[in-house]
């Protein structure tokens, strides 16, 4: 079929909105969550809570912009649009902006896809472990990959009973939970002395508080996914809306609301705190409890796999539009899925998965330590352009703003600071300086392969996807 490079054009409206909800849901609890939140646990002790409650509420007001955006301006590409649009008064700034905030959330994400089938593999092994772990990581990747060949619908069924999986887990993780430290479960106690028992609550000061929310930053990215899928639904305004919505609600809740219950449950200096939900569920007595936790963290590396090839794939068929990739990744398949640019970012995936054996401490290391300062960088993007663009919008067309950002643009600066203050702070943090580093020669190699667009770009086809009003027609 024929390549096609419109607004939304060829791409099949496959997405239903319980797909879109349980999308975003399923994109904010990761792996991350069940098993990197020990490490943040056993650094900053309970006060761990504050540290994704900070962070968390830089992703809650990152998501209220997102919706803002992508209901007054729907459409392929998302937040690389927007980035191109808040610039277009100054064009060149506005290309260089649109190419780096999509290029960066592709690196990003094919990333998250090699990372994510060389820890399912490790799962899987927990079962099978006679079976070699790259043969395993090449049969997730492959089974997903073809999940997402498919067509869009079976990306959706997919991704919707992967996310409910595991938004059930959490729910009746925090219900029993919350039984047992309310001395409502058998043979259990009412207290949360482990709260404060152990050296207090904050056992080793704010500096490990704070350093806890920059490493609490990548757990939670992933609910911008919803901005992405919206130009495959029917309705993509209303879909957009109530999704971004939904994770607003309930981020903070399955996040905050589990940590803080895993900190109740099991001392935060225990050896249990390497895996804080196995340790917790075998504090309430639930039997087979590692088995349980294995197979729900196997669901959520699944999850990150399916979406990471939904996510970059889309974002390079957005980049094909503009020239900012090849033309020749924009073939769509007759179920409108653009083949080439899955094709692609697996292919991407599978050679780091290689370099997670072949060069484990060089090229797979860069790549392990640099993803996510970059995805610090995107969400950077977001905010700028949310800040530049409701200007525009509310001189030019304010009936297009059907979702607001809250106390605009005061929280919009509080979001930004907060995401440069985390930037900064790394550098001051012995254990994130490398990620820092290696994030910024990301960017700086990307900056280089701007220069050599030209190579590939051909003249764009396709206008500004802006509302319809006569002052944005210009652009």
């Amino acid at each position: 079929m024929k390549s096609e490079v419109g607004h939304s054009k060829g791409l099949q409206h496959s997405l239903k909105q319980r797909h879109m909800t349980m999308i975003a849901l399923g994109g904010v609890i990761g792996a991350g969550l069940f098993v990197g939140s020990g490490v943040v646990i056993k650094s900053a002790g309970p006060a761990a809570v504050l540290s994704f409650l900070l962070t968390g509420g830089l992703v809650v007001l990152v998501m209220r912009m997102l919706g803002e955006m992508a209901v007054a301006m729907p459409g392929v590409g998302a937040f690389y649009e927007f980035a191109r649009t808040a610039w277009s008064d100054r064009p060149a700034l506005g290309d260089l902006a649109g190419f780096l905030t999509g290029w960066m959330y592709w690196y990003f994400w094919v990333i998250v896809v090699a990372l994510e089938a060389v820890a399912g593999a490790d799962l899987v092994r927990y079962w099978l472990p006679d079976v070699p772990s790259w043969m395993i990581s090449l049969g997730l990747l492959v089974t997903l990959t073809l999940t997402n060949l498919i067509s869009v619908k079976s990306f959706g069924e997919f991704e919707f009973w992967f996310a409910s999986i595991k938004v059930a887990a959490i729910v009746v993780f925090l219900f029993l939970g919350g039984l047992y430290i309310c001395g409502l479960w058998p043979n259990a106690t009412i207290g949360i002395t482990n709260l404060t028992a152990h050296g207090g609550f904050m056992p080793n000061g704010i500096v490990p508080v704070l350093t806890g929310a920059v490493a609490a930053t990548g757990f939670y990215f992933g609910a911008e996914i919803v901005t992405v899928a919206a130009a495959e639904t029917a309705e993509p305004e209303r879909a957009v809306a109530k999704a971004t919505n939904s994770v607003i609600t309930r981020v903070l809740f399955f996040y905050v609301g589990s940590v803080l219950l895993v900190v109740c449950l099991v001392p935060w200096n225990s050896t249990g705190m390497a895996t804080p939900y196995v340790s917790a569920l075998n504090a309430i007595g639930i039997p087979a409890a590692a088995q349980i936790m294995n197979a729900i963290v196997l669901t959520a590396v699944l999850s990150a796999l399916n979406s990471g090839l939904y996510a970059s794939s889309r974002m390079l068929f957005a980049l094909t539009r503009r020239g900012d990739a090849p033309q020749g990744l924009a073939k769509l398949s007759r179920n409108g899925v653009p083949v080439r640019a899955i094709l692609l970012g697996t292919l991407f995936g599978y050679a780091a998965v290689v370099m997670s054996y072949v060069s484990p401490d060089t090229v797979f290391a860069f790549l392990v330590n640099s993803y996510g300062t970059v995805a610090i960088f995107v969400y950077v993007s977001i905010a700028v352009s949310q800040l530049r663009l409701r200007a525009r919008l509310e001189r030019e067309n304010p009936g297009c703003l059907r979702v607001k950002m809250w106390a605009y643009p005061y929280l919009t600066w509080v979001a930004i600071v907060g995401m440069l203050a985390i930037v900064v702070a790394m550098a001051f943090i012995p254990d994130q300086r490398t990620p820092l580093l290696l994030g910024i020669v990301s960017l700086g190699i990307l900056l280089a392969v701007y220069g050599l667009r030209g190579l590939w770009r051909g003249k764009s086809e396709l206008a500004p996807v802006l509302p319809e009003a006569p002052a944005f027609r210009k652009l």
